[in-house]
């Protein structure tokens, strides 16, 4: 049987910047999310969500505590396996994309594939670009294609790996709210049909309340875990 928790952060502290200008962002963070969950982080800026979501993604690396995802403790882990775990656990979404403008839609989305040897990476990429509607658009390049296009493209290298857990950072935030929408679908649809455990930080209360949980963090802290009832209170 599979691990019922997903991930798991006990204690986790972080601190970024150096000397007088270091901020202590994370503050003894607790927090268990169960495999197969749709979780989402809501808060006021600058309260850590998107940082929390960065040690999640092992991204940040936290000082102090400990930080399990998809059964892997990832404090000591060196970088080269870090990458490792990423690339064959983790999806990521972020706002602004993240595509290398250089490469077409099908390269984009090949590249963690490539990168952990895969022979049918490029079968795959272009498998998983017709999944999200883009299958006229493999040999596009990103500057070719539309703000929601691109996160298309974003999506689809996300999930090509299949990962246990995907995590977006402001997924919509870019684009008007019907290209938003149908980003939305898309996410979801992979943690309902995959299994996928989905965590996202939002601004939009209507995205957070169709998630299963919200956990709403202030000031480095979880202030509340919110049931999806009162999510868009």
């Amino acid at each position: 049987m599979p691990n019922s928790t997903a991930i798991s952060l006990s204690n986790v502290h972080l601190s970024l910047g150096d000397g007088a200008g270091r901020v202590h962002i994370l503050k003894g963070i607790d927090l268990e999310i169960e495999t197969g969950a749709s979780v989402g982080l809501v808060g006021p800026s600058g309260s850590g969500k998107s940082t929390l979501l960065m040690v999640m993604a092992g991204l940040e690396r936290a000082d102090e505590g400990s930080v399990k995802v998809a059964g892997s403790e990832l404090g000591p882990l060196s970088e080269d396996q870090l990458a490792r775990f990423r690339g064959r656990n983790v999806g990521i979404i972020f706002q602004s994309f993240h595509l290398v403008p250089n490469m077409t839609a099908l390269e984009n989305v090949a590249v963690p594939l490539e990168l952990d040897g895969h022979a049918d990476a490029f079968a795959k990429a272009a498998a998983e670009l017709e999944a999200v509607g883009l299958g006229h658009r493999l040999n596009h390049y990103p500057a070719q294609m539309s703000g929601g296009e691109q996160q298309r493209v974003a999506v689809a290298r996300a999930l090509v790996a299949e990962p246990a857990i995907l995590i977006a950072d402001e997924p919509t935030g870019n684009l008007d709210e019907t290209t938003g929408g149908q980003i939305v679908e898309l996410m979801f649809a992979a943690q309902r049909d995959r299994g996928t455990t989905l965590v996202l930080v939002t601004h939009d209360p209507g995205l957070a309340a169709q998630c299963d949980r919200t956990i709403r963090v202030r000031s480095g802290g979880i202030e509340e875990r919110v049931p999806r009832e009162e999510a868009s209170a």
